[in-house]
């Protein structure tokens, strides 16, 4: 491709701005479909947001001003978003924390994040077995075996994971505005994640059909329905899914930008505005496939969800068996949505230096990474692993922040337990995606690194000596990749 030859073996001439670095010979908006089917799901969602708040505002005497003072016994009210605001709380406080402790303790970070996982599951269980929850103690009880299985056997590969975590945060400490772009994208991640939260009561408060929800009769805002109800919360948690997607991959290629320029210009001319210049290419150029990509995830994603609410449905049931099966199938899902968010990772950071199309862009990194042997030291880096650990342990405390909180306040329209398992699972839901989004900067430096050195290694070996024979110390292999013609 003509993208490929952008980048000389030579050293580069001084260059002032990101496009002119990384420049795209025939600029087009790509994946411009994708681009317009968001903005159009986007739309919906403002229009159904709009008319449930306006039916759930109408009926607050039903729904309530507080924790305990509601009178709704069909469907989720005012309750629920004070839980929400809880969970979105503890998630950004544990998220940038998380990434505070990267910044600090990067080596230990790794050990945390394993005991971290291991002694919230095992905690979990027992507690929950103490509530004869055993279905769900048993569920959580598996997966902290499991992360614990896992972290056992993937000790000989931290030391090679550590250099790569100490360089991603070593860049964004001195190039660019990584930490910045974190920031910003939590706190649109925080407040996707609010009106996700009341969108959601709010679409249960205004459209399930029960004799006592007086927000049926709301002019203005449609009539109740089993199926309207069902299709308007599937849409609504789709629309959320793609929303937070997009964000945090927005972010992925903004920041792709900065340890582009790092790889490729550190020893020369470090370009000006390189956040913003990658910023400016995300959201025109690059949009439409950052859309796509986001779409093919937030598809799987609500797939897996759809599961996890037949799982702890059955686990409340007591059906062991169903259970079981239920976690099966969704570790199946959660094993394709890794690939593709595996794959999309490193893909991003092509659109984001190349401005190529999605497909086209997945398509090069893959043969990029084949060729060059990328794929193997991919395998063996634990950067992702860790940080969706990470993020893995905030769901798991929102979830049991949940379980408490519905204990405890014992709201009316759960007095039977038949919405607790939903609750659990949009309170994961939250912690999980707000926590990556805080996140994505230190697996966006090392899945650019990835690409930067599959494209160009002879750049590796020419600017960046220092983390070559530090690499070649730690993963002797990696001089077998690097070195390929």
């Amino acid at each position: 491709m003509q993208n490929q030859q952008q980048i000389p073996n030579e050293p580069p001439p001084p260059y002032s701005t990101f496009d002119e670095k990384f420049a795209i010979p025939n600029p087009k908006w790509n994946d411009l479909w994708a681009a317009i089917l968001f903005l159009v799901t986007f739309g919906g969602l403002v229009v159904v947001s709009g008319l449930s708040i306006r039916g759930y505002s109408a009926t607050k005497g039903t729904n309530g001003n507080g924790i305990y003072n509601n009178k709704n016994d069909f469907g989720l009210s005012t309750n629920t978003i004070i839980l929400f605001a809880f969970v979105l709380a503890v998630a950004a406080v544990v998220g940038f924390g998380y990434l505070l402790i990267a910044r600090k303790f990067t080596k230990q970070l790794i050990w945390i994040t394993a005991i971290a996982n291991v002694v919230v599951g095992i905690g979990t269980a027992i507690y929950y077995f103490s509530r004869k929850y055993y279905s769900g103690a048993i569920v959580f009880l598996l997966f902290a075996l499991f992360y614990a299985f896992c972290f056992w056997t993937w000790r000989s590969r931290i030391p090679f994971t550590v250099l790569l975590f100490e360089t991603s945060i070593d860049v964004a400490r001195n190039f660019g505005h990584v930490f910045m772009v974190s920031a910003i994208g939590g706190a649109a991640a925080l407040a996707a994640g609010a009106w996700f939260a009341v969108t959601f009561v709010a679409v249960y408060a205004k459209y399930t059909p029960d004799p006592n929800n007086p927000a049926c009769n709301v002019g203005g805002t449609g009539s109740c329905g089993k199926g309207k109800l069902i299709g308007l919360l599937v849409f609504t948690v789709f629309g959320f899914y793609w929303l937070s997607e997009v964000i945090k991959n927005v972010m992925h290629t903004s920041v792709s930008g900065v340890y582009g320029s790092w790889y490729f210009c550190s020893q020369s001319n470090f370009p000006k505005n390189a956040t913003l210049g990658a910023f400016k290419r995300a959201m025109t150029y690059s949009f439409g496939s950052i859309c796509f990509g986001s779409l093919v995830v937030s598809i799987i994603q609500l797939i897996k969800q759809a599961v996890s609410i037949a799982r702890q449905d059955a686990a409340m049931d007591g059906n062991i068996v169903g259970t079981i099966l239920f976690c099966c199938l969704e570790c199946f899902i959660g094993l394709i949505e890794w690939l593709v968010t595996f794959f999309n990772h490193y893909a991003y950071s092509y659109i984001a230096l190349y401005g190529e199309a999605y497909i086209p862009s997945a398509k090069q990194t893959w043969r990029m990474m084949k060729d060059r042997g990328f794929d193997a030291l991919i395998a063996d880096c634990l950067v992702d692993p860790v940080l969706t650990a990470g993020a893995v342990f905030v769901g798991y405390l929102c979830c049991l922040l949940s379980y408490l909180y519905l204990q405890f306040t014992k709201p009316e329209y759960n007095k039977d337990g038949g919405f607790t398992p939903v609750v659990m699972a949009f309170a994961f839901l939250i912690g999980l995606q707000v926590a990556n989004v805080f996140l994505v900067p230190i697996k966006s430096g090392v899945s650019t690194i990835f690409v930067s050195m599959a494209h160009d290694p002879q750049v590796l070996l020419r600017d960046h000596s220092r983390l070559y024979n530090d690499m070649v110390r730690v993963y002797p292999q990696v001089q077998h990749a690097v070195n390929q013609d």
